[in-house]
């Protein structure tokens, strides 16, 4: 239970308040058992305004990438102050791991997400629209790969 509501309630919300939206309940069988909503990437920054607006869910604690073998994923932690309640937790994919690997920024929603998603997009190469200053954090700007993938090849110890 989260904030009063089910994940299957806060994902009928979601889709019947945003036409289109398709939201699927991620359960998780570890001991932590922390299930998840994946929004599609199309409704992502809509939806996320209405999470905060309307759910109040108002600060993002966390947002990392995941690197599966098809796709790309952001994972946000979210939580409301005011309600001291949460984790609710989103993610967004990507069309592929090659070249379709926008995601809309939800740094326009909550802030703490900036840096998060820099990382993310300097380690793994998800690219994300809106973002207010999307360049790399950790590797320099001449830096060609995405290190934190899986199929990350290393240059060889006597290049630069």
């Amino acid at each position: 239970m989260t904030l009063g509501l089910t994940l299957g309630e806060i994902s009928s919300r979601l889709q019947s308040e945003l036409p289109g939206c398709q939201v699927e309940l991620v359960t998780n069988g570890s001991p932590s058992a922390q299930n998840s909503l994946l929004i599609d990437r199309q409704h992502g920054l809509e939806a996320a305004r209405l999470l905060r607006d309307e759910l109040q869910l108002d600060y993002c604690s966390n947002a990392t990438a995941v690197d599966w073998p098809q796709y790309l994923e952001m994972v946000y932690h979210l939580f409301s102050i005011e309600k001291k309640e949460g984790p609710v937790v989103i993610r967004l994919r990507t069309a592929n791991r090659t070249d379709d690997v926008t995601l809309p920024s939800l740094t326009p929603v909550w802030r703490s997400a900036e840096f998060q998603e820099r990382e993310a997009f300097d380690l793994y190469g998800i690219v994300f629209a809106g973002h207010p200053d999307l360049r790399r954090i950790l590797m320099w700007e001449g830096f060609t790969d995405h290190p934190m993938r899986k199929d990350y090849v290393p240059p060889p110890e006597d290049e630069p």
